[in-house]
């Protein structure tokens, strides 16, 4: 392989770049507290994942979906007779998460910044597109990427659209991110190389196998390692 052969490089941003998984797993915790009289925690956050689970295809990903689900919860846990009160602090958990303030994780900006300007950067995020849009221009690294993509899901489909528009298509491309589920299979299943950088609190429902068997995957303990790994995999070519 040469340095031409591996041309754009596609990162993730929530629990890539900066926390994003810690402050629902904090909200989750205050909504349990909240609905305390009518389950135990862990059967709140039970019923808050299958709500989760079932609204993902109307809703989509991001805050206002995960908000949604918890008041639907609330409803279905109290046997529809949740106080209007609860509902209200519902919705000010939710507001309070779209307003909190970017933390980017270790070696981010270093890393983007090492690798802006010898390959394409492209940000690949799924999520709400104000509140992805919000995140990136707090972080500060919007300026480092070529292209930014924020996409209802992704698949296969997904990379192989997004690397041919701002690349020279899968197969000379990258994707780095902690979701094995959405960054890294689907974009080896386009072609590409995929990279996972995991991090603790990854959602359950982005759990799958990792596919070590791919000869383009490969993972990282953090996001300072991946200049160094990209390195090999252009000299080793």
């Amino acid at each position: 392989m040469t340095s031409h052969e591996l041309t754009t490089i596609g990162f993730d941003a929530d629990d890539t770049l900066w926390q994003n998984e810690q402050f629902f797993r904090l909200t989750e915790k205050r909504f349990a507290g909240l609905l305390a009289e009518h389950g135990e925690a862990d059967h709140v956050s039970a019923r808050l994942l299958e709500a989760e689970r079932r609204n993902l295809a109307v809703y989509g990903f991001g805050i206002k979906g995960f908000t949604l689900s918890m008041i639907e919860t609330a409803i279905e846990v109290s046997g529809g007779r949740v106080p209007g009160a609860v509902v209200a602090e519902i919705l000010a958990a939710g507001r309070e998460m779209l307003s909190h303030p970017i933390e980017p994780l270790a070696h981010a900006r270093e890393t983007v910044e090492k690798l802006a300007g010898a390959y394409r950067l492209v940000l690949i995020t799924k999520g709400d597109l104000f509140d992805q849009e919000r995140k990136l221009a707090q972080s500060g690294l919007g300026d480092l990427f070529d292209a930014v993509e924020i996409v209802s899901d992704k698949s296969a489909a997904t990379y192989a659209r997004v690397f041919s528009r701002h690349g020279d298509g899968p197969g000379k491309s990258m994707m780095v991110g902690n979701s094995l589920k959405s960054d890294v299979v689907p974009a080896i299943e386009a072609g590409g190389w995929g990279v996972h950088v995991p991090h603790e609190l990854t959602w359950v429902l982005e759990h799958v196998e990792a596919p070590t068997a791919a000869p383009r995957f490969r993972q990282i303990a953090d996001l300072g390692q991946l200049p160094a790994l990209i390195e090999g995999i252009v000299t080793a070519g």
